[in-house]
């Protein structure tokens, strides 16, 4: 972790007026702008993550925002609430390295039986227990710890005519003891002075900004850690105003000469409760009065927020922490200038299904095959694809960030099998990148004719081998029966790869690069060939990531898909032994167009592929 760093406090007068607001969470800061808001957590790997939301506000909401006294109930409100999501969402981040433990049986049935995470129970409940208790020192104790006082001196605090001025600043005094007590006891909690270190490295950036210098971690560090919009200012305004207004309005609507105590304490409190919305309307309106103004009179109104902020809720920060700060003002900046700006979210663990659906409907919007997603979780999590929704579990952190990674360059268009790097085909696994086309479910079809077609003994050629798939799955399945493969391709790249998944197969293949039967000596009895049938002016309908990343090459079969093989029946049989048989793999419709090119031929037959298309040709000459 970085050292703190020793600073001076600046002096230059404010360039820069903004809006953007923030708040200290767990391990790190969210800031707010007009339109925008920004999360930047470090996870426990050390990576700062940032998750980015538009903020959508209702014309209702749009118009109370505008309403002075009113705006100040509507802001607090949707802090709050938001604010309480920030701080969920952090937590998920905050918590992962917990994540990669292994669930126990408890967590593992709340998952399946519920399909939520034990841990989000908890933080849910942890909110509630914290407005309970907020409610609690805030709202009950001092009213009864009042009635105590009431009772042990009713000449005073009821019988007297200014019982109740005395009675409301009582009260206030009771909260603000309770509230710098509260505020002391927490201190020691090293969570919470590592939150507060985050508040200050909030306030830093934001004071960076407003003196006008650039967001790096040494000029941030500069600067103050105090900033009058700091919601400790608005708690203690607050405070104030609560005491001002209750003591008037407690006095006049004589609420004190309630003779029963339990039904004034009461009645305090439901006083309290009504009187709420009026004491943050004007408490808002006077925290933004004080902002628009820095001169020593208005600095005295400022200064006791100012002090709770300095030796209470604000700690230096350290260089990791700034650098975090900076990144949530950076993306929220960006948000208000720039409405096409990207929105983000964390990447936490969480539960599969969920996940699953989510990544599916957001592949479906992007017009990619949802069986992609399906892929993607079965691969990571080691599942078997049909079983993906049979096995309810929890996505741990560092899977779920494998997950993200790869969804992320799907998005891009980059087809999956390249992004994985390798994928399955007939019992091997086949390496794949740009350099060669990913192997089809029609193409082990393929495969599967050619091996239940050769005999002991035969010499196999594999044309336009590409990845060498074919000639692998050969080469592997016919180990032990005297079988010679041979494979062959016009790209020196593909035979590059094709001999890397034939030595990681560990099966025999002589490769051979040339066009055609260029370089290839001797007759077969077999020749395989998968070739480019694809008709030229289709190409351009073809998928974003079919036509975009997979070789041309191994796509084109010119205009009417069948270039390649009128070139192939010309010499055919010069490398064919005899009663020697080509098969072939075609496009769909193409299957009687190809057996005319070939007319010099014993006998031919035409097979299907599993969805019933005339896929793949057995001619024997």
């Amino acid at each position: 972790m970085s050292k703190k760093i020793k600073t001076e406090k600046i002096k230059k007068p404010k360039r820069c007026g903004t809006y953007i607001g923030g708040q200290a969470v767990l391990e790190g800061v969210m800031m707010m702008g007009k339109t925008g808001m920004a999360t930047a957590v470090r996870d426990p790997d050390g990576e700062v993550q940032i998750e980015a939301q538009r903020i959508i506000k209702s014309d209702a909401a749009k118009t109370a925002g505008k309403i002075p006294f009113v705006r100040g109930v509507v802001n607090l409100f949707s802090s709050l609430v938001r604010g309480t999501k920030t701080l969920m969402r952090s937590a998920a981040v905050y918590g992962n390295g917990e994540d990669d433990e292994e669930p126990g049986k408890i967590e593992n049935w709340v998952t399946q039986k519920f399909k939520i995470s034990l841990m989000d129970i908890i933080t849910y409940i942890s909110v509630i227990l914290g407005v309970v208790l907020a409610v609690a020192l805030f709202v009950f104790l001092p009213n009864y710890l009042v009635g105590l006082l009431q009772k042990a001196f009713p000449g005073a605090l009821v019988e007297h005519e200014l019982h109740g001025l005395w009675t409301g600043l009582i009260l206030g005094g009771i909260k603000f003891v309770i509230f710098l007590a509260y505020l002391g006891i927490i201190l020691a909690l090293k969570d919470i002075r590592r939150l507060y270190q985050y508040h200050g490295a909030e306030h830093k950036t934001i004071n960076a900004y407003e003196h006008g210098l650039e967001l790096t971690i040494e000029n941030v560090a500069q600067c103050s850690r105090i900033h009058d919009r700091c919601g400790t200012s608005f708690l203690f305004i607050v405070l104030l105003i609560n005491i001002v207004v209750f003591s008037v309005v407690g006095w006049a609507c004589r609420v004190d000469l309630i003779g029963n105590g339990a039904l004034r304490t009461l009645a305090r409190i439901g006083l309290e409760i009504v009187l709420l919305p009026v004491i943050t309307g004007i408490s808002y309106e006077i925290l933004k009065l004080l902002a628009k103004f820095d001169n020593k009179f208005v600095n005295i109104f400022k200064a006791p927020g100012m002090l709770l902020q300095k030796y209470l809720t604000t700690r230096e920060p350290t260089e990791d922490m700034l650098e975090v700060a900076i990144a949530a003002f950076n993306k929220a900046l960006e948000m208000d200038a720039d409405e096409t700006s990207a929105q983000s979210q964390f990447v936490t663990g969480g539960i599969l299904s969920k996940m699953l659906d989510a990544t599916k409907k957001k592949f479906a919007s992007e017009d990619i095959d949802e069986s992609d997603a399906e892929w993607i979780y079965a691969l990571v999590l080691n599942i078997n694809r049909s079983d993906l929704y049979t096995s309810e579990r929890k996505v741990k952190s560092f899977e779920s960030k494998k997950i993200a990674e790869i969804i992320k360059k799907r998005l891009t268009g980059r087809p999956l099998w390249y992004i994985m790097g390798d994928t399955e085909f007939y019992g091997c696994k086949i390496k794949v990148d740009e350099r060669v086309l990913i192997p089809r479910p029609e193409t082990e079809t393929l495969t599967d004719i050619v091996i239940k077609s050769v005999e002991n003994g035969d010499k196999v050629l594999d044309m336009c081998t590409g990845s060498g798939c074919i000639a692998v799955a050969v080469a592997k399945a016919c180990k032990k029966r005297g079988v010679s493969v041979t494979a062959s391709d016009v790209s020196d790249a593909a035979i590059m790869l094709a001999k890397e998944n034939a030595l990681n197969n560990n099966a025999d293949v002589n490769f051979v690069v040339g066009d055609l039967f260029e370089n290839v000596h001797g007759r077969f009895n077999i020749i395989v060939c998968n070739p480019p049938y694809i008709k030229s002016d289709d190409i351009p309908f073809l998928q974003k990531e079919v036509r975009e990343h997979e070789p041309r090459i191994a796509l084109d079969g010119g205009d009417d898909g069948l270039d390649f093989y009128r070139r192939l029946s010309k010499n055919i049989k010069n490398y064919l032994t005899r009663d020697g048989m080509l098969i072939m793999e075609c496009g769909e419709e193409q299957a009687i167009e190809i057996l005319k090119i070939f007319p010099k031929r014993d006998y031919a037959i035409v097979l299907k592929d599993l969805n019933g298309v005339e896929r793949f040709l057995k001619i024997v000459f």
